[in-house]
């Protein structure tokens, strides 16, 4: 039975949200933000100091704006009691990252794609989730169970074998409220999603609150008459909508740094689409050479995903080089194709001219299932045996996103990095590389402070294993991290080994980095894949 829905304006609809909620909040980064009902939320505890007490429970992170909006409004004291998230951003949120790094709250960093599922499995009704997804990383429960601080003690996996295969199982728990956004609504409270870039599994997290017996609060640009919708555009439907808001000045986007004052861009919806002559090239550079020399691991008909950091301006080379309809650039987010993310300026989530768009539930399924081919991913520290941590560096707790859902299934990696970090300046002249001034912070360490990328399984399970850097490229072999190719104009002991705080395995059969990669001129991809 459905009570029907109600029109409220933001500060009435946070009402419906009781103390100690388990509340979701839909949207990552500026994609499908309701930034006008969490502006609600917040002042309604300043106000009331309620509702306090409250379990988040978030996939993906929402907002791009540094200390404003998405998860900064529920770090008032009290408000927050545990938070549950597969990614975090100390920039954009800071207040969360101190109250997990003063132990005021609990706190677990859990992959995203298994939260994504998770959600999915509460609204089927189901006792949990089961999968090999973080096996022998940091949320594997043997190891620190996605446990960001002492206050947190509770495993939420258990370990399980079945027909003789470990797999993490995660119970499933009901969702008291969901905050989400929309387009437009209708009279019946049917949302469609007709200018917002992606979908993020927004229906799940609907149907996850709505059969829980909780509440779902829907922030729409608009509303229109009852039957006037296309169907094929309308992802929520009515009867799981207890509450709309209308925002007016809602736009496609919410404001980042990149882009202040976004407008309207048919082509990031598929409303529209436009030429990519004009997409900037990128100018010879250090980061250049990375990105060559990683395109060189692509094959003709690849299904590749693009994670976070240098990787993510890939599809560049791929479209100076002629070969961007040759392979399949894809992202945890359900773009398919087009030119993504950082590539055109603004949010990696999104994409111009994508040629499909699916759901973020379809795409985790997707990738768990073995569709990728290749990855290119970023790095934070790496340790001789080939391990990568990408998820905490101190105070700082990005958290691993979609990162173990990729790899898992994947059967090629290729990690994307600088040698070092903080005031490296690296030019390329001649056709050779001339390190100006090293960074101050290590990317090779002796231990990596904490595992997201278990190097020994992804051997085990024979993945092939590639570290790409601007001066030098590593394999993963049975021994661990093994250099295999060096940049010209690089010294071996100075500018490897040296900066490297982790022993050095030299290939017996390691050889120049390719003359090409550091001269202007293509590279000639097209006839290579």
């Amino acid at each position: 039975m459905h009570a029907g829905v109600q029109f409220l304006n933001a500060d009435e609809a946070v009402r419906l949200i009781p103390n100690g909620a388990t509340l979701v909040i839909g949207g990552t980064g500026a994609v499908l933000e309701p930034d006008l009902v969490l502006e609600a939320l917040g002042r309604r505890f300043q106000e009331t100091g309620e509702p306090r007490d409250l379990t988040n429970l978030n996939s993906m992170c929402p907002s791009d704006r540094p200390g404003v909006g998405g998860l900064n409004v529920l770090t008032h004291p009290g408000m927050l009691r545990r938070i549950i998230a597969g990614s975090f951003a100390v920039k954009r949120h800071p207040g969360i990252i101190r109250l997990i790094e003063e132990n005021q709250i609990e706190a677990y960093n859990l992959p995203m794609g298994t939260l994504v599922q998770w959600l999915t499995a509460v609204g089927a009704g189901k006792p949990g989730v089961l999968t090999q997804v973080g096996l022998g990383t940091y949320v594997d429960p043997r190891v620190e169970g996605g446990r960001l601080n002492a206050r947190t003690t509770a495993d939420l996996a258990e370990l399980m074998t079945i027909r003789g295969k470990e797999y993490l199982f995660y119970p499933t728990f009901p969702v008291d409220a969901a905050i989400l956004r929309g387009t437009t609504a209708d009279e019946a409270g049917n949302i469609s999603m007709e200018e917002e870039p992606n979908t993020l599994g927004l229906a799940d997290i609907a149907m996850a609150a709505h059969n829980s017996g909780g509440k779902v609060i829907v922030q729409v640009k608009r509303v229109v008459q009852r039957g006037s919708l296309d169907p094929r555009l309308v992802r929520i439907p009515g009867p799981l909508v207890d509450a709309v808001v209308v925002h007016p000045l809602q736009t496609q986007l919410t404001p980042t740094t990149m882009d202040p004052a976004p407008g309207y861009n048919p082509a990031l919806c598929g409303a529209g689409r436009v030429s990519l002559d004009t997409i900037r090239r990128l100018p010879m550079s250090s980061k250049k050479v990375i990105l060559r020399r990683a395109a060189l691991e692509l094959r003709r008909g690849d299904v590749i995903n693009l994670g976070a950091g240098v990787s993510t301006e890939l599809p560049l080379i791929a479209l100076e080089e002629g070969i961007l309809p040759a392979v399949n650039f894809t992202n945890e987010h359900g773009i398919f194709n087009g030119m993504m993310g950082t590539a055109i300026k603004t949010t990696f989530v999104v994409a111009l001219n994508a040629e499909a768009i699916m759901d973020s539930t379809f795409q985790f399924n997707y990738y768990d299932g073995g569709g990728l081919d290749i990855t290119f991913l970023g790095v934070g520290q790496l340790d001789g045996a080939g391990n990568n941590n990408v998820s905490r560096f101190g105070d700082d707790i990005p958290g691993s996103g979609g990162f173990l859902n990729i790899i898992d299934r994947i059967p090629r990696i290729v990690f994307c990095t600088f040698f070092t970090a903080g005031g490296l300046d690296v030019a390329v002249e001649g056709g050779r590389l001339q390190i100006r001034r090293e960074g101050k912070h290590p990317k090779f360490v002796k231990k990596v402070q904490q595992l997201t990328f278990n190097a020994a399984r992804a051997f085990a399970q024979g993945k092939q294993v590639v570290y790409v850097t601007e001066r030098a490229v590593f394999r993963l072999t049975a021994e661990g991290l093994t250099l295999t190719e060096i940049a010209p104009g690089v010294d071996l002991e100075r500018d490897i080994r040296g900066q490297m705080r982790c022993p050095l395995r030299v290939a017996p059969d390691v050889r120049p980095m390719e003359a090409t990669l550091f001269r202007p001129e293509p590279l000639g991809l097209a006839s290579r894949l």
